[in-house]
């Protein structure tokens, strides 16, 4: 029996083809029956591409109904759909093409970058070659059968040694994941999403739309999170998910308080630590209590607080059913209110890094626990607790930035001796990527700017240079980031910048 994951979401809405799916701000609905019907189109396109069963997609789109069409197609098709940031330098997408050795890469008309292979482009304006050729063709109904097992997508996670790695999510993962997500979360059809999260992330991705197509519901479908837009849409919304910075932008609007968030009975916090502040400011202006999850690329959704009963700030809840996780260090696993590093097993997984063998080896232990790389504790009744990442990891705005990255590049601007880069705490994006350099006179900080712009999107670019005579050092010589985390704290709130 097919387990493909198309033929999952297909038949949650089966009943509803002339229900509205993804409406616009400007209030064009499309319904379940009209994105089905374009995906057909864009799978047959993708046929007509050479794009078989197995086949990588690699996709760098603006956000889209075209662009959810298109995810829709790879899954029908069978293919394997690799989404990558849409800020991403040319240089960096090469790199992506030249590892997942797509069969297809599909662009924005206005930026095709220089790559080898076979590319496509597509265009959030109705314009692009694969738009073309999608409405050339009679949607298919077919459905390539695919085992549980299989991949389904491949998302880019920054490596800690400078190299991306391609994580393999399979059909078994996200339909489990997404299942428990909607049950846990109460979705209905009922329900109105505001969805105004970016299509390259699980959070969006599959998070947001999966559980908006299994409960055959509604999603208000914003190109970006924009307050007025949110606002707007808020007086006949239900759920929105976000990432700490967009609450915190909520909070500081006056136009937001109870009366503006009548309709709504959920609000999701995710991919970034949310402060113990930013959950009481935000109790206070609407009433209304957080969600908060916990998760990462390589195992979707990993905890959540309940939908009922009580939310603790500081505190991301219990394992969604599925999942077992422990906490533990290289001597074993930690007994309740003990600290270690966060593991998990179960079917949600990945299946491994692409094309990483030794690497996957090394994140899982011997009985297939995964070693997330985060830090916490768990309580007597089975509540998670975060208290840091084991590694070098910022996270920026929602966005996973690893120093070594940047470190690499900032190694070879003219006049940099020696850098170390580090998130500091900042009141809008969470951790500000900063930069501590050892310098000459000849280091310019405008030339540095423009060093790292063909190299590294945007979000990864220091906020701040900080010149230092010497970067600390232990007695191995060892760059201690600590010190300069604990030294520079206030670097970034003190002066709100």
């Amino acid at each position: 029996m097919s387990e493909n994951l198309f033929t999952v979401l297909r038949a949650a809405s089966a009943t509803r083809d002339d229900q509205p799916f993804l409406t616009q701000p400007d209030g064009v609905s499309h319904t379940y029956g009209d994105l089905f019907r374009r995906s057909g189109q864009f799978a047959a396109a993708l046929d007509e591409r050479g794009v078989g069963p197995g086949d990588r997609v690699l996709v760098k789109v603006a956000k889209s109904i075209d662009a959810v069409a298109l995810y829709l197609g790879c899954l029908q098709r069978g293919a394997i759909y690799v989404p990558l940031n849409t800020t991403y330098t040319d240089d960096e997408v090469r790199f992506f093409v030249g590892d997942a050795a797509p069969a297809l890469s599909v662009f924005d008309p206005a930026a095709v970058p220089e790559i080898a292979g076979s590319t496509s482009t597509l265009g959030d304006d109705g314009t692009g070659t694969l738009t073309e050729l999608a409405d050339a063709c009679d949607p298919t109904a077919a459905v390539t059968r695919r085992a549980g097992g299989d991949q389904v997508a491949m998302l880019y996670t920054s490596g800690t040694t400078g190299r991306s790695k391609g994580a393999m999510l399979t059909h078994t993962g996200l339909i489990a994941n997404g299942r428990a997500l909607t049950e846990l979360w109460g979705f209905s059809a009922a329900d109105v999403l505001i969805h105004s999260l970016p299509m390259f992330h699980v959070h969006g991705l599959f998070v947001a739309l999966h559980c908006t197509m299994l409960s055959a519901s509604e999603a208000i479908f914003l190109p970006r999170f924009d307050i007025d837009e949110i606002v707007a849409a808020l007086d006949r919304a239900t759920v929105l998910m976000g990432v700490p910075t967009h609450y915190v932008r909520l909070i500081a609007d006056p136009r937001i308080d109870a009366r503006a968030v009548k309709t709504m009975r959920l609000f999701t916090s995710g991919s970034a630590p949310m402060t113990e502040a930013v959950h009481a400011a935000f109790t206070d202006k609407t009433g209304h209590r957080i969600l908060e999850r916990y998760g990462m690329t390589e195992a979707g959704i990993i905890t959540s607080n309940p939908l009922q009963g009580d939310r603790f700030p500081g505190s991301v809840g219990f394992p969604l059913p599925g999942y077992e996780l422990r906490i533990a260090t290289d001597e074993g696993p930690c007994g309740p209110g003990e600290t270690g590093v966060v593991e998990v097993r179960g079917v949600h997984l990945f299946a491994g890094y692409w094309q990483l063998p030794d690497r996957t080896a090394a994140e899982h232990r011997p009985d297939g626990f995964f070693i997330t790389g985060d830090v916490g504790s768990v309580d007597e009744t089975g509540r998670l607790r975060l208290e840091g990442r084991a590694g070098d990891m910022i996270i920026s705005g929602g966005e996973n930035v690893y120093p070594k990255e940047i470190e690499l590049c900032l190694d070879e601007v003219d006049g940099v001796e020696e850098s170390a880069v580090v998130g500091l705490p900042h009141p809008d994006f969470g951790e500000a990527v900063t930069a501590f350099l050892v310098a000459t006179d000849r280091f310019d900080e405008a030339a540095a700017g423009v060093a790292l712009e063909s190299r590294l999107a945007r979000f990864k670019h220091p906020k701040r240079y900080v010149i230092l005579a010497a970067l600390p050092r232990n007695a191995m010589g060892k760059v201690q980031k600590g010190v300069l985390r604990a030294e520079y704290a206030t670097l970034f709130t003190d002066t709100a910048s």
